[in-house]
């Protein structure tokens, strides 16, 4: 390792530390308690349950027609994917970089995954995602905005549109972001968001399904476990709808319950913001490792209007053995670092190769090179800019103590 003669920085704050949720959350959650009435078709007579009004305040939000409450976004996903009608056999287009809830809603719908390669900037390889639906003749694609970054939609949904692929569209990092101004999740069939603790709104677990088919928000609703109480949710299909398949479609208890709705409701109007100061932090560490020689930084195209919760950059001209050492170093001086590269599932990060449930999987080796040599960091809101400027001088120090 090479030495430096500046003063050796360490980082201090936890990259696991959320803001606390607003005191109206808190004092709305203690009503609902005080209540006794958590479960979400727990009404009286004129009440509308709060996942009902969330449920009906989050389509407004995004411009969706339809839009139902689950326990966690890889729920959701799962149901998303019975609901546009994949079968059992059935082969699923999936880009490759992204967490393990994807594919294992793929595993839980009893579907085939296609993985299709990523690029340098993390997202979909469009010329591959070509090849292979032509090749695997897939109908359907379940595409992961992972750690936010945004693949090109116009061309996503011109591919898709042409092979007549449905998509869904896993937004659990890219609540509140946009392409050319249209929120992601409005441009597949259906749409699934995440309200986890580390994601955009903070409800500890919880998803969203937007939709605007009426047939697939109806059984999406059915499989969330209405218990025939379909009636009660407001941001829903016309009951004839219901008719067709509510005594085809299980139940599998996946739904919202009311305390988890309450703190995603009073979060929801701040979303804006939150973002603005997500993309504040992210913009302060690109600022700082931009002219780094050994780092590469993504390129967000125009049309991406991100939601930066976490950082991304690539170590460049380099081996796996000095992306161990600079990992380590890093976490010496308190950044911590995910590495995607890992054969061995850690956290919550995983690689294609580790999902081994599915038996032996296409090799990847663009998407493999990008992984190898891929770092990803949170930017928790409760980091301040000057906390974000420490974090790249860091990482710009032992660039130069451990890559250089």
């Amino acid at each position: 390792m090479k030495g430096t003669s500046e003063e050796t920085l360490i980082f201090e704050k936890e990259f696991t530390r959320q803001e606390p949720l607003p005191q109206a959350a808190i004092d709305r959650v203690t009503e609902i308690l005080q209540s006794g009435r958590l479960h979400r078709y727990n009404t009286v007579k004129g009440e509308v349950a709060e996942a009902s009004l969330l449920e009906q305040e989050y389509a407004d939000y995004v411009g969706s027609t339809y839009c139902a409450g689950f326990s966690s976004c890889g729920s959701a996903i799962y149901v998303a994917l019975k609901s546009v009608g994949v079968r059992p056999g059935d082969k699923v287009l999936s880009n490759a970089f992204t967490l393990a809830p994807v594919p294992g809603a793929i595993k839980n719908a009893e579907a085939v995954p296609v993985f299709v390669e990523i690029t340098e900037d993390y997202v979909t390889d469009l010329n591959d995602l070509e090849k292979k639906a032509k090749e695997s003749q897939a109908k359907y694609f379940l595409l992961s905005h992972m750690r936010g970054h945004i693949v090109d939609m116009d061309r996503i949904m011109e591919i898709c549109n042409r092979y007549g692929i449905v998509v869904v569209e896993d937004c659990a990092h890219t609540m509140g972001a946009t392409w050319d101004g249209k929120f992601t999740g409005t441009f597949g069939k259906v749409g699934c968001f995440s309200t986890q603790t580390y994601k955009h709104l903070n409800s500890g677990e919880g998803g969203l399904l937007i939709t605007d088919d009426a047939d697939v928000a109806a059984q999406a609703i059915l499989y969330s476990g209405s218990y025939m109480l379909y009636e009660k949710h407001i941001a829903r299909p016309k009951v004839e709808v219901f008719e067709k398949y509510k005594k085809l479609t299980p139940n599998f208890s996946l739904r919202m319950s009311n305390l988890v709705a309450a703190l995603i409701r009073v979060q929801l109007p701040s979303l804006k913001r939150q973002g603005e100061r997500w993309n504040e932090r992210y913009k302060v560490i690109e600022a700082e490792l931009t002219d780094v020689e050994r780092i590469y930084l993504p390129k967000r195209p125009a049309k991406e209007g991100y939601v930066a919760s976490s950082f991304q950059f690539t170590l460049k001209n380099t081996s796996v053995e000095k992306v161990k050492a600079f990992i380590k170093v890093c976490a010496d001086r308190g950044v911590e670092l995910k590495w995607f590269g890992s054969m061995e599932p850690k956290g919550f990060t995983s690689r294609y190769e580790s999902w081994e449930y599915f038996g032996e999987t296409e090799q990847l080796p663009k998407t493999a090179e990008v992984l190898n040599f891929m770092c990803d960091f949170r930017l928790p809101l409760t980091f301040s800019l000057e906390d974000c400027r420490k974090i790249a001088k860091i990482i710009k120090q032992v660039v130069i103590e451990v890559i250089e």
